[in-house]
């Protein structure tokens, strides 16, 4: 801060040398730089494609895509192929009408050209190419094109194939006819550049999650995806069922109450798909989509959603009876519970939060929205009553449970298991209250916590031992969950409380539905976390994986912000110890390690001995090799928008009810389990 009570130091007139200094760092015209074509892009990736890393990678593919997808809106294409080749680089391939070639009036160039060099160029302004699509501001294959070190673009129109080559988001040809061509359509390749982003290997994973949904959503479409660099991973998609076919699949390990229930309506220039199913289970999961584009933080087509099956189960309720009059109305609380439902909706010239897309605001939308389901809801339950009632005592059920929830958790403050500090009394806490620097080991068993307690740094490590195997809250409902010891220790030693609402990003927060679209008030907050990493560390077993992914369950179910924040890591106990004389050891984190190390090891007396569990290694192993942070493995457990609805399969598969699709999924991936163990 500037000292304006000292008057004894006189101003300082400029010397020529302080003149050169301040010329050097004057802000003047000359300071303004205008960045031209697609240096922006070069300069500043994060602003059009997220970040520079896998995000940004992935954005680049998804643009490109959705281009592609955006044929099929308008109902040219029905065929498109992407492939991941053996050099990372990526192709996708449609038979839509192909980008046009023809020279620009206006610029003198191709139209091609114009649309992969240009920002804000492309048929999506004005309603002359599309009525609805993805793309929203003209930006997204310009911006792959600007972010790889090559592109080549073929166009097959009127016969002929066309073709353009780029390098850096400049071309290096012109666009021209190489060829004779069958069909139209349109192939883009490009190789993302490494001087700009930090990331250039592409996940085989988010590739294939965003082909699916996008076949989903697109029943007329195939979706191919080849993958040279692994071939067993290529795939086909093709739903012809469309979003009903979703929620069977999203339902597949619960017990489902009735058959999906499926409408579309259209008002005006806007058409909605609407599939819904309510399960025997608790938990939510509510997709929703602009365009093909995947909204996970739901918005103002969620909102209408929302209000309008609460309002239309509480009017037929209240017709038919089965709601007295001195009885409450359901809550949206209530009609959630146990809901799976896809909303997709196609509209013109909508708003989102972020270029991203995460999240619908265009205003009109909750009202429109509300009104085209109400309807269609609404006329469904009169045609099919036992339907309906089967919904209004899941509602009721859900109504007491609610109440029953509430009572659990206060009954979690008061537990007797916490002491005066609130507490757990087994929690060994640790000595700095810094979360920034605190981590919590959560172990099985007494006997491991034992080990555990020995082996950690006392200032930063704090350890919870759990009694067995915790309640699966896949199967439990949250009252239940909440009376169980093990949960409400783990709660309380956390701090953050649970979160009630998981899946219900986006929806109608009132019982009128004043669509702020902000999400359900919850008894989760992420800033009273007491520990920045909480570490899961089981056995190297069969009954170890087991707890972990009973844990994992409870954490995506209930605390999944803690997940999506980064705070969850799953430690890497070793297998094996090699015991080399009295003094050398060496850890070996499977089989294959063990075998490496012992090929190196050229000296006699060296003896194996595999570690049955985390209780019978001493503290000083288990320090050296599971909780040092010079020396352990982490792997942080992240939970990526992408495939946020393929955990939820996954969970629903291997924990839910059903024998079935937890069978057929084990059986299907048996191959895949290295570390089970029969191999050693």
């Amino acid at each position: 801060m500037p000292d304006h009570d000292r008057q004894d130091e006189p101003i300082q007139e400029p010397t020529p040398e302080t003149s050169a200094e301040l010329v050097e760092g004057s802000y003047n015209a000359d300071s303004i730089q205008v960045l031209e074509g697609l240096e922006a892009v070069r300069r500043r990736p994060g602003m059009y494609v997220g970040d520079n890393g896998k995000r940004g990678l992935h954005q680049m593919f998804k643009e490109v895509l959705d281009n592609s997808v955006d044929e099929a809106l308008a109902g040219y294409c029905t065929l498109i192929r992407t492939t991941l080749h053996a050099d990372q680089s990526m192709s996708v391939e449609d038979n839509g009408r192909g980008i046009p070639v023809d020279i620009h009036e206006k610029y003198g160039v191709s139209a091609l050209e114009i649309v992969m060099t240009k920002l804000h160029a492309g048929g999506k302004f004005g309603g002359g190419g599309y009525k609805t699509s993805g793309g929203l501001h003209g930006v997204g294959v310009s911006c792959t094109n600007a972010l790889s070190e090559w592109c080549v673009v073929e166009v097959k129109r009127d016969g002929k194939l066309h073709r353009q080559r780029y390098e850096r988001g400049v071309p290096v040809t012109p666009v021209e006819v190489v060829g004779e061509a069958e069909g139209t359509g349109t192939c883009t390749h490009w190789k993302p550049d490494p001087t700009v982003l930090t990331e250039t290997k592409h996940d085989v994973h988010v590739i294939k999650s965003r082909l699916r949904e996008l076949a989903y959503l697109n029943p007329q479409v195939v979706f191919e995806f080849v993958c040279e660099p692994d071939p067993e991973q290529s795939e086909t998609f093709h739903y012809s069922r469309g979003i009903p076919q979703l929620v069977e699949d999203l339902n597949e390990g619960k017990e489902a109450l009735h058959p999906v229930i499926y409408f579309r309506a259209r008002r005006d220039t806007t058409e909605i798909e609407v599939a819904l199913q309510y399960h025997s289970g608790y938990n939510q999961t509510v997709m929703a989509f602009s365009n093909n584009i995947h909204q996970p933080d739901g918005g103002t087509h969620v909102s209408g959603f929302s209000q309008a099956l609460t309002r239309v189960v509480n009017s037929y309720a209240r017709k038919q009876g089965l709601l007295k009059e001195k009885d409450p109305n359901f809550t949206s609380d209530d009609l959630w519970d146990g809901l799976t439902a896809v909303i997709s909706l196609r509209l013109e010239n909508p708003s989102y939060n972020s270029q991203d897309k995460v999240k619908l605001v265009t205003p009109e939308v909750q009202g429109l929205t509300a009104s085209m389901v109400g309807e269609s809801l609404g006329t469904y339950l009169d045609e099919n009553p036992s339907i309906a009632r089967r919904i209004v005592e899941k509602a009721m059920v859900a109504q007491r449970a609610r109440e029953a929830a509430r009572k659990a958790a206060e009954a979690v403050k008061r537990s007797s298991a916490m002491d005066t500090f609130g507490l757990p009394g087994k929690l060994s806490d640790c000595v700095s209250k810094d979360p920034a620097k605190c981590e919590l080991f959560l172990v099985e068993g007494q006997s491991a916590g034992g080990s555990a307690k020995g082996a950690r740094d006392r200032m930063t490590q704090a350890v919870l031992p759990l009694r067995g195997k915790i309640l699966n809250v896949e199967r439990a409902r949250i009252d239940k969950a909440l009376d169980n010891e093990e949960i409400k220790s783990l709660i309380a030693a956390l701090g953050v409380g649970i979160d009630v609402n998981v899946g219900r990003k986006g929806s109608d927060d009132s019982e009128n539905g004043n669509g702020n679209g902000n999400g359900k008030e919850t008894n989760f907050d992420l800033s009273k976390l007491r520990y920045h990493k909480v570490i899961i560390m089981t056995d190297a077993d069969v009954d170890g994986e087991h707890i972990r992914t009973l844990l994992l369950t409870f954490f995506f179910r209930y605390m999944r912000p803690l997940v999506e924040a980064g705070h969850v890591y799953l430690a890497q106990p070793p297998l094996f110890v090699v015991k080399v004389g009295n003094n050398e050891r060496y850890y070996a984190a499977d089989q294959a390690e063990l075998e490496e190390i012992l090929r190196n090891i050229k000296k006699k007396n060296v003896m194996v001995t595999r570690f049955k569990g985390l209780g019978e290694m001493n503290a000083e192993d288990l320090e050296q090799t599971t909780m040092s942070p010079e020396n352990r493995r982490l792997v942080q457990v992240r939970l990526d928008s992408e495939i946020e609805y393929e955990a939820e399969m996954l969970f629903s598969k291997l924990m839910g009810d059903k024998v079935e699709p937890r069978r057929e999924y084990i059986e299907r991936h048996a191959k895949q389990a290295l570390d089970v163990d029969w191999h050693y």
